[in-house]
């Protein structure tokens, strides 16, 4: 099976972007957030969440626009040009590893289901 560090590479090869980029496109596609969210979602720093926005933005991927609530913030959201390269970036985690393709079709959902569980755990642990 693949290693985290090889998935990793080929999300980065398929995008052409670093994967903190890839980490921030991915919090956006749940809808727009302010850098200061954006940040503690990625659980970094507001400015490496600011150089990320940034390079997303003169890419295209993102935009930011005034917050309606409060005039001093302003949200970044997807573009439909993140969302394509967001796209590329499922088809590389939606590939079967070899190890896994005498799975059945339910297996690999079944498995699917349970990864997705563990991640989620893994980016917001229930508080003790």
């Amino acid at each position: 099976m693949d290693s985290r560090g090889d998935w990793r590479r080929k999300v980065t090869d398929a995008t052409g972007l670093p994967f903190s980029r890839i980490r921030a496109l991915k919090r956006l596609g749940a809808g727009p957030m302010t850098l200061k969210d954006l940040a503690d979602a990625m659980s970094t720093d507001a400015p490496a969440a600011t150089v990320a926005i940034n390079d997303l933005e003169s890419r295209g991927l993102v935009e930011r626009y005034p917050h309606p609530e409060n005039r001093r913030a302003k949200l970044v959201s997807i573009t439909a040009a993140g969302r394509r390269v967001m796209t590329a970036t499922h088809r590389v985690v939606e590939t079967t590893p070899p190890a896994l393709r005498s799975l059945s079709a339910a297996d690999i959902k079944t498995l699917r289901r349970i990864l997705d569980k563990v991640a989620a755990h893994q980016e917001s642990p229930a508080e003790d």
